[in-house]
């Protein structure tokens, strides 16, 4: 097999890879925000007895069971690839990723997987608070479930607690290894970026039928809760991705040096922050360049004048793709940018008591639906693409993890995911949205099917053995 057969066999590998894990990143991230969501939805009905968020419930169940199913079948594609595609890293690491995921199944989904069915079907067997109880497991589940996630992943990019012997990882310090120094800043960067996600989700539907003029109090208690959960978490995240950025400083200088498209430091001077521009891996620096004196040192070092490593000051065979690092972090932070003007349009729409009827804020939370997602896949692109050429940093480069395939197995194999994926998850993708745009309705029930709508009358759902949902009236009062 030639050198280029092989370098093609290889990052053909890691573009099915790329492409499976961005198709299965989206659905946990919907189902983490989605279950404390609904957590909070029926902590509301059980405390206020208003029957509108038992009928939000029943609507944003539906989304929930749906992201769960398809996060399950992405999921297990991925567990198999890491010994089809990626053998050499399941013998050299297997026992540190091997058992966190293993601990993920044990204590996390096995969590998930039984209270759903309580969620789903439990409703006419048992009592409010119960339930209440199964939704609450349900949402921790998914948190606990993003824990080991992320400590495997995170261990991969700061690993600690470890001997490696006859060329394998073998553990010596379990704690050290799940409490590696990136793994705070990534668990917590992960999961407020997943409520984000939703929360632009929840507003965007509601956004939606607003401008459809369907105005009904469901719909705007969605969009209410929804912008106060963008108004605390978007600037959160802001704060959390710079002590993020700190640590990757820290642990990754060549990860930051490529995502700010710095080549060289100039003795004396401060780094600058480039704000556009074209990394030249190959000429080493910038076309098209717009800098802004000493920003980049006050954000990265939080002082005027001191220097963030350049790329220059590391091998070539060590340096990220800037080119791609520098526009994937910039799609992520400006979107996130948007995400803090929309919290503070808001903030001005409510004052006006004019949220529920401003058109262009309305538009603006339309647009912005899809932008939590791609903000995450932006993200993710950016902490993945700048860890290489390493799979384990600084110990095992990616081109020495990877399965010696041809380069017509992993094309067939790639062209049947793409295939398979567009058809089976465009489907369910397609459902999903079939269902944001008929919305919660007033007296919505949940049947032994969890996706069925207006089955009945709502006088028809029992939720325990002589227990009827109480149904005052609807507080006005959205604002």
């Amino acid at each position: 097999m030639s050198e280029s057969s092989v370098d093609l066999a290889f990052n053909l590998a890691r573009i099915q890879f790329g492409f499976t894990i961005s198709f299965h990143i989206i659905f946990p991230a919907i189902t983490i925000g989605l279950a404390s969501f609904l957590a909070v939805l029926e902590a509301k009905w059980l405390l206020t007895k208003q029957s509108l968020y038992l009928d939000l419930y029943h609507f944003w169940v539906k989304i929930f069971s749906l992201c769960f199913g398809m996060g399950v079948v992405s999921g297990l594609v991925m567990a198999y690839q890491f010994g089809t595609n990626w053998a050499g890293f399941s013998t050299f690491a297997g026992s540190v990723t091997g058992p966190l995921l293993a601990y993920e199944v044990l204590t996390a989904f096995f969590l998930e997987a039984g209270f759903l069915g309580v969620m789903l079907f439990g409703w006419k067997r048992v009592g409010p608070h119960l339930h209440f109880a199964a939704t609450c497991v349900v949402a921790v589940g998914t948190l606990i479930s993003a824990t080991w996630i992320l400590a495997s992943n995170s261990w991969m990019h700061t690993p600690q607690g470890f001997e490696i012997i006859n060329g394998k990882v073998i553990p010596t310090d379990w704690l050290a290894i799940i409490f590696n120094p990136s793994f705070p800043y990534r668990l917590v960067h992960m999961v407020l970026a997943a409520y984000l996600a939703t929360a632009l989700i929840v507003v965007s539907t509601a956004a939606w039928h607003l401008l459809k003029d369907k105005r009904n109090p469901l719909i705007k208690k969605m969009l209410s809760m929804g912008m106060w959960m963008i108004l605390i978490v978007a600037p959160l995240q802001a704060v959390v991705g710079d002590f993020h950025g700190l640590n990757t400083l820290k642990y990754q200088p060549a990860k930051i040096a490529a995502i700010e498209g710095h080549w060289e430091n100039v003795p004396g001077q401060a780094t600058p922050l480039i704000l556009f521009g074209w990394p030249d891996m190959d000429l080493e620096k910038n076309h098209f360049e717009v800098s802004v004196p000493h920003l980049g040192s006050l954000i990265l070092r939080h002082s005027w004048d001191a220097q963030v490593p350049a790329l220059k000051e590391f091998p070539k065979a060590d340096r990220p793709n800037s080119t791609i690092v520098f526009w994937t972090f910039r799609v992520m932070v400006g979107f996130g940018m948007l995400m803090i003007f929309l919290a503070l349009f808001s903030v001005w729409a409510r004052w006006k008591q004019r949220l529920y009827d401003d058109k262009m804020f309305l538009r603006f939370a339309l647009l912005m639906g899809p932008t939590g997602l791609v903000t995450i896949l932006a993200g993710w692109f950016t902490t993945e693409i700048g860890r290489q050429p390493w799979i384990v940093y600084g110990l095992m480069r990616t081109a020495d993890a990877v399965t010696k395939h041809t380069t017509s197995e992993v094309s067939m194999t790639l062209a049947a995911f793409v295939l398979v994926y567009f058809a089976v998850f465009g489907v369910g993708v397609i459902y999903m949205i079939r269902l944001l745009k008929i919305g919660p309705q007033p007296g919505e029930i949940l049947s032994g099917d969890p996706l069925s709508i207006n089955k009945g009358t709502t006088e028809d759902f029992i939720v325990a053995p002589e227990f009827h949902p109480p149904h005052s009236t609807p507080s006005e009062d959205d604002k």
